[in-house]
């Protein structure tokens, strides 16, 4: 990467300047280059305002190349690109639905610019250009900066790297950017790219449980919970989590109040039950998060994140919308810790899945970038978690390497195949599958990867069992958080089947997986020495 080229655009004393230099009278930028490595830094003689910085290198795509860059957060569609594919976007209908709702919070849709060409792609953090076997990766080493919006130019040979720098002023030492590259194959370039941020291995390796969400949603009970738990404990696997999931609050933000009317045993009576089972029980939480309905939200109106102008920014449409919690607050600090502390050690939950966690960097704030809001909102969510696991979910990915033990890395799985999406974080399971595999590569390097549910009844579902199997196999080959959300007393022997083969053994040796055709995605992998083909079609489920 020694060949790059720059363009900086600032503001000093509300003139605004454009250069391609690295010394002028307002700065001057040191830079490091060598093969595989770029880092620049900026040092101002002056204030630097409206900050906007990109670095371009060359390179030359190949007729066959694809190109994968990482989706903003957990949810965010992402795939393997042909390079001719048009680029993720939305489309009319969804642009419209995101100007008249909050959606716009879920993605970066308020802060990047998307391109409209074919062979224009973007994405945050990394990503790569696959020919054949071989991999070209391109890496942010560190997001606490800012996020480093990587873009793939196929039709002008170029990848650029721009810092995210919304409402920054620099008047001190700050780096621009802080990227690698390395050629190799698949293994080779993840190692070498987790080693350059010295990130540790998980502590956690492939694991079976379930989670109440995909079957009952909010309308969870302490009944529904203690059958449920009593099918899964018959199961001649090893089970080693059972989940309770959003429903048992009264209202999301008030995470010790609970429901009496469905849990009249609180909390700590139904974490009991589960570790009789020899189970470890975990939570769900949206720790930054409050609906506007919510007792904190009204107690507190102060807690809560707002623009500029002080208005309260809305961060989804959740509940009936959501407030994001300002941790910048000290009060706000104190009441996180204090629900943490309640959960893990009086209830005596093992493991907390922490949820809508892109709420701590919707808008900048305190000359803090986006990226910065977020890295250290999850290092103070490790700080409230100590050494008890995290499930981490809605969370920009980089921030969260090292800092989660598991992490969904993908959509919400849906009861039906496809869905018409009102944003590209919507739940659907095709952008769940897409996710999972393209996003492989972070499993046991920067989290141990949840790629969400495989579900194999037939009550409340819409997809064919053929759909739901594919799911199961993809989770089984790509996947070390295995969760169903069935009471599995209810399955037959066909599905108990289904189950036992992937709880009861390992994951498959991986040969291949890739779009053979637009939509046919083809996976070849070894399993018990036997080579096995998958292949379907991601629009409509279909087997081939």
């Amino acid at each position: 990467m020694k060949r790059f080229k720059i363009n900086l655009e600032y503001m000093v004393d509300k003139v605004v300047y454009k250069t391609n230099l690295f010394h002028t009278e307002h700065f001057v930028i040191d830079y490091l280059a060598t093969q595989d490595h770029i880092k620049l830094t900026v040092k101002p003689c002056a204030e630097l305002e409206n900050v906007k910085f990109k670095m371009t290198i060359p390179y030359e795509f190949q007729k066959d190349s694809r190109i994968f860059l990482n989706g903003y957060q957990s949810w965010t569609e992402c795939k393997e690109y042909f390079i001719n594919d048009e680029p993720l976007r939305l489309n009319l209908r969804q642009e419209a639905l995101r100007r008249v709702t909050p959606s716009s919070s879920y993605g970066d849709y308020n802060f990047v610019k998307y391109d409209q060409k074919k062979g224009y792609f973007h994405g945050f953090s990394y990503g790569y250009v696959r020919n054949g076997e071989n991999f070209d990766l391109f890496g942010s080493l560190s997001e606490r900066w800012g996020y480093t919006i990587i873009r793939a130019l196929a039709p002008e040979n170029e990848i650029s790297f721009e810092r995210e720098l919304e409402g920054i002023v620099i008047n001190d030492e700050y780096v621009l950017i802080d990227v690698v590259h390395f050629n190799g194959n698949e293994n080779e370039v993840y190692d070498k790219y987790f080693s350059a941020m010295n990130i540790p291995s998980p502590r956690v390796g492939r694991t079976n449980g379930y989670t109440t969400w995909y079957n009952y949603y909010q309308n969870i009970t302490e009944d529904i919970v203690t059958t449920d738990l009593e099918s899964l404990s018959n199961v001649p696997a090893k089970i080693d989590i059972f989940q309770i999931d959003d429903g048992y609050q009264t209202a999301v933000g008030d995470w010790l109040s609970i429901d009496a009317n469905k849990f009249p045993n609180g909390m700590k009576f139904v974490a009991d039950k589960i570790h009789e089972k020899g189970m470890k029980a975990g939570l769900w939480l949206a720790p930054l998060s409050c609906q506007v309905t919510s007792q904190i939200a009204k107690e507190h109106p102060d807690w809560i994140i707002r623009d500029r102008n002080g208005k309260k920014i809305l961060c989804g449409f959740n509940w009936g919308n959501f407030y994001g919690l300002d941790i910048e607050n000290e009060e706000v600090r104190a009441h996180i810790k204090n629900f943490f502390n309640v959960v893990l050690n009086d209830w005596g939950y093992d493991m907390v899945k922490l949820d809508f966690l892109y709420s701590a960097c919707v808008v900048p704030r305190n000359n803090k970038s986006r990226g910065q809001l977020m890295c250290e909102a999850m290092d103070f969510i490790r700080e409230c978690v100590g050494d008890k696991l995290i499930l981490g979910c809605g969370v920009p990915l980089h921030p969260a390497f090292g800092k989660v033990d598991y992490c969904r890395i993908g959509a919400d799985i849906g009861l039906k195949w496809d869905r018409k999406k009102m944003i590209l974080e919507d739940v659907c399971t095709r952008t769940t599958l897409w996710n999972t595999i393209f996003r492989r590569g972070l499993d046991g390097r920067a989290f141990a990867n949840d790629p969400d549910v495989f579900l194999l009844r037939d009550n409340n579902m819409t997809s064919t069992l053929d759909q739901r199997k594919i799911s199961a196999i993809v989770n089984h080959i790509f996947g070390s958080l295995l969760f169903t959300s069935d009471n599995v007393g209810d399955y037959n022997d066909e599905k108990m089947d289904v189950l036992l083969h992937i709880f009861q053994n390992g994951r498959p040796q991986l040969l291949s997986a890739e779009f053979i055709t637009k939509n046919l995605i083809e996976i070849k992998y070894l399993e018990n020495g036997e080579e096995k083909r998958l292949c379907f079609d991601s629009n409509n489920g279909e087997l081939y």
